[in-house]
């Protein structure tokens, strides 16, 4: 959650690392995903280009293999290059629940398709190494770093992909279930202030916009939770943010003891945030800004040590790269180089080799599932707008973030002014009742392919996936439920 490395978010949790990040170079205090889940919202950010145009549209569709990332471009170009740990930008991965689950989306039924949200508390005082998984490629890029790129004559780029502070498998709800656990050790618990911590307003089950409960029942939100429940689940994802900064900090040491911190460029981003309960949600797929405002953090040679207001967003990091390494920017990008806002010059200042100056909006989409309609969301100045499917079927939203910045209230109908230029701006960005359709058949291809590939054993595939616990107390009212949409 990008909230955390500025204030008053920063207030609920050490995060030592991130704040020597913002005291030697720049904040951005409103960068957004372009698609609020991790194989989209990476295609993006590998890509410089919006989800609508590389087409990811779910976790299992991301961009193809032999896509030309600007970490290419920088190896042909002459840069040693290293990626480490989670990529997840390409096509075919993720579960066969996610994929069905985000190609059904539109079928008339409710099911739950993730564990409910719980924390587990595992190991002593002494355990800092929570995530093993990550520490070790953490250790694999500090290794390299100390090993290779000290003795490199030409410049190198270095890639580490966490997957922390992403919630851990819930095994106790079986094999099937998604990831809802959120786990960590006393060690880095103790680094979260209680007090601070601040509990989220819902609105009542009855009054939430439909899409909104659609999520929060699949997401397995809509039963009771206690106050400390809450807490405790908001806690423990601020712990694994202080594992996760620890992770960082490895690599800065290392930078710092090989004598190539003051000569190299550190970036630290993340594919999407994490709504922690508010809402009456956990996880991400949302627009609202646990899930979609992303930190992103800058310091190095020529970085200027400030906070930067303007919005921007992953598609952006695509021509920074390109703009420091000084090759020149393609065209097409969906994006814009960072760099003129990260040498503190006005917004109007454009960099010789940017494309133009840089608009007064981002732009976020999703797709994929426990969302039961494409979503577009424009952040611009104090608003933020969030139309659905066609523009009609589904009512917008909006919100004014100066006001109301837990976004409680949406104002579409008490400014109808807004919503008209703001729908007109995203239109003129991308066709979006027709991106909805497209979606809407590539789902239903998608599925009648993978429904004619089980054959005789669809009935069973279908009843055991991450929906199971719901699915199996009336399998046929589901399957026809599909045949009706189908």
């Amino acid at each position: 959650d990008g909230r955390l490395t500025f204030y008053p978010g920063n207030q609920t949790v050490d995060l030592p690392f991130i704040n020597l990040m913002k005291r030697h170079g720049t904040v951005f205090l409103n960068a957004y995903t372009n698609s609020p889940i991790c194989c989209p919202s990476r295609a993006a950010m590998w890509s410089g280009l919006f989800t609508h145009l590389t087409e990811s549209w779910n976790n299992f569709k991301g961009l193809d293999p032999d896509y030309v990332t600007w970490m290419d471009l920088m190896e042909q170009h002459g840069y040693h290059t290293q990626k480490y740990g989670k990529l997840d930008y390409t096509s075919g991965h993720h579960s066969v629940s996610n994929r069905v689950e985000a190609w059904t989306r539109e079928v008339e039924f409710l099911l739950r398709q993730e564990g409910r949200p719980m924390v587990n508390l595992t190991g002593d005082r002494k355990q800092v190494r929570v995530k093993a998984a990550d520490w070790q490629n953490t250790d694999k890029a500090v290794n390299w770093i100390k090993e290779e790129a000290v003795n490199f004559t030409q410049p190198f780029v270095l890639y580490l992909g966490l997957n922390l502070p992403h919630p851990y498998p819930s095994p106790y709800a079986g094999e099937n279930f998604g990831a809802s656990t959120f786990l960590t050790s006393p060690y880095w618990l103790e680094k979260v202030i209680y007090e601070a911590i601040k509990i989220p307003k819902w609105s009542s089950l009855s009054e939430m916009h439909p899409v909104d409960y659609y999520s929060s029942y699949t997401k397995n939100c809509t039963g009771e939770f206690t106050k400390q429940e809450v807490r405790n689940i908001r806690a423990f994802y601020y712990a694994m943010c202080a594992e996760t900064d620890a992770m960082l900090g490895e690599i800065i040491s290392a930078l710092r003891g090989t004598g190539l911190l003051n000569k190299t460029v550190v970036i630290f981003t993340a594919d999407h945030g994490e709504l922690a309960m508010e809402h009456r949600q956990f996880y991400k797929m949302s627009m609202y800004e646990g899930s979609s405002h992303v930190p992103l953090l800058v310091m190095g040679p020529g970085v200027t040590s400030q906070q930067v207001p303007q919005v921007v967003s992953l598609v952006d990091i695509y021509p920074t790269m390109l703009d420091l390494a000084r090759i020149p920017v393609p065209q097409n990008l969906s994006g814009y180089s960072l760099i003129p806002l990260l040498r503190g010059k006005a917004e109007n200042i454009v960099s010789p080799r940017a494309a133009g100056p840089r608009p007064p909006w981002v732009l976020s989409e999703f797709h994929g599932c426990n969302v039961n309609s494409s979503t577009y969301m424009l952040r611009a100045g104090r608003w933020k707008y969030i139309a659905y499917s066609d523009g009609r079927s589904v009512l917008p939203q909006l919100f004014d973030l100066s006001e109301d910045p837990d976004e409680l209230t949406n104002v579409a109908t008490k400014f109808p002014v807004i919503v008209h230029s703001l729908d007109k701006t995203l239109r003129s960005v991308v066709n979006y009742p027709k991106v909805s359709s497209s979606v809407q058949r590539y789902n239903k291809e998608q599925f009648i392919s993978w429904k004619q590939s089980l054959g005789q054993n669809y009935s069973d595939v279908i009843a055991n996936l991450r929906w199971h616990r719901d699915w199996l107390k009336a399998p046929k009212k589901y399957e026809k439920a599909i045949e009706k949409w189908l």
